[in-house]
């Protein structure tokens, strides 16, 4: 299942507002960049504008794996997981976080990917 449409960061803007001025937390098979948001940055269009809630991102590159089916299986796994975690929790209201996956991510057993997401929230604060 994917992140509701009020948790999603879209646009290349948002992007590099969190590469230059976010917090990192590195495991072995996983990034993860947390920033203050920025709501200058986000379309004023959108029926979702207004929402005050945590919103994340997953970056998986072509180096993780080149076939797009097993990105978008572990990009589901991650989403699935963070709507679970941060959800409609105030206490991670204003907070922007971006999720990149690495190449060792791919041999790893869904479960102890999660453990580590879990480990990188829990050194960042989230849970």
């Amino acid at each position: 299942m994917v992140l509701p449409k009020g948790m999603r960061l879209k646009g290349y803007k948002c992007f590099e507002y969190i590469h230059k001025s976010s917090k990192r937390y590195k495991s072995p098979s996983m990034t993860l960049k947390v920033s203050w948001s920025n709501p200058k940055l986000i379309n004023k269009n959108s029926p979702h504008s207004g929402e005050n809630s945590c919103r994340c991102a997953i970056s998986i590159s072509n180096k993780v794996s080149k076939k797009a089916v097993v990105r978008n299986r572990l990009r589901r796994l991650v989403h699935n997981h963070l709507r679970l975690r941060l959800f409609k929790k105030s206490k991670f209201m204003n907070r922007w976080v971006l999720l990149s996956l690495n190449p060792k991510s791919l041999g790893k057993e869904p479960t102890v990917l999660l453990e580590e997401c879990d480990k990188l929230l829990l050194e960042a604060g989230f849970c």
